[in-house]
C-alpha cells in the first residue's frame, strides 16, 4: 500500500497526545472520507489545511496490546504499528467497534504518522475486499462467485448486503443478480473459511 510523508509536526504531536491519553480527537474525518469506498479511493489532499502528511498500511494484525494497538504486517514484509482512539472509524462488513477487532483479520488503514512511527488512525477497514467477480451459483444465503480463475463464496447477510443494479439505487433485494452476470463485491473476508460477506454487488455497471 501506499506510504506519504510530510510535515506539520504540531498537528502530529496534538494526535499523538490525544491517542495515547484518550482524549477526543476532533474531526478525524480531516483526512477524508470513512465510509468502504475510501478505502479504494486515490489518497486526496487532507481537508484540514492544518494536516499535510497521511500514511497508509495494510496488512494482517498479529498481536493487539491493549484493545487499541494493532501490531501489523503488510504484504511485503514490513511492519506496522497502528493506533486505534477514541475518534478512530472501524469498518467490518458495517460500521463497528475495536472490540470486532481480532488477530488474524487484515486491515487498511489512514492515519497520522506519529514520531514513534506509530500511526494513529483516523479509518480502519477491516477484511475489506473489492472484487470482480463472475456469479457462477445462486443459493438462498449465498453466491459462488468466480474469481481469478477459482470460486469463493459470497455470503448473503440479511440486513447487510445490498445490490445496486445498472447504477440504481441500493437496495436489500438480491433476486436480480443472474447467473453469468460480471459484478464487482465490496465485502469483508472471513478468515475462517475463506468466504466473503458481501456489504455491496454491483452488476449492470
Amino acid at each position: 500500500m501506499n506510504d506519504a510523508t510530510g510535515s506539520t509536526f504540531d498537528r502530529r504531536r496534538f494526535l499523538s497526545a490525544s491517542a495515547l491519553g484518550g482524549a477526543t480527537v476532533v474531526g478525524a474525518t480531516a483526512l477524508g472520507a470513512v465510509d468502504p469506498d475510501a478505502a479504494f479511493a486515490a489518497p486526496t489532499p487532507p481537508l484540514d489545511p492544518a494536516v499535510a502528511a497521511t500514511s497508509f498500511a495494510e496488512g494482517l494484525i498479529t498481536g493487539i496490546d491493549g484493545g487499541t494497538l494493532l501490531h501489523v504486517k503488510g504484504s511485503y514484509g514490513e511492519r506496522h504499528r497502528i493506533q486505534l482512539t477514541n475518534a478512530t472509524s472501524i469498518w467490518k462488513l458495517h460500521p463497528t467497534t475495536a472490540d470486532d477487532v481480532e488477530s488474524g483479520d487484515g486491515l487498511y488503514a489512514r492515519g497520522l504518522e506519529m514520531p514513534d512511527g506509530t500511526i494513529a488512525a483516523d479509518a480502519v477497514w477491516v477484511n475489506i475486499v473489492n472484487l470482480d467477480v463472475t456469479v457462477r451459483g445462486i443459493g438462498k444465503d449465498r453466491l459462488a462467485l468466480g474469481y481469478h480463475g477459482g470460486e469463493l463464496i459470497g455470503r448473503i447477510v440479511p440486513g447487510r448486503s445490498t445490490a445496486s443494479y445498472a447504477g440504481a439505487a441500493l437496495t436489500d433485494d438480491l433476486s436480480g443478480v443472474r447467473m453469468g452476470q460480471h459484478a464487482l463485491v465490496l465485502g469483508a473476508w472471513r478468515p475462517k473459511d475463506g468466504a466473503v460477506d458481501i456489504a455491496r454487488i454491483t452488476v449492470g455497471h
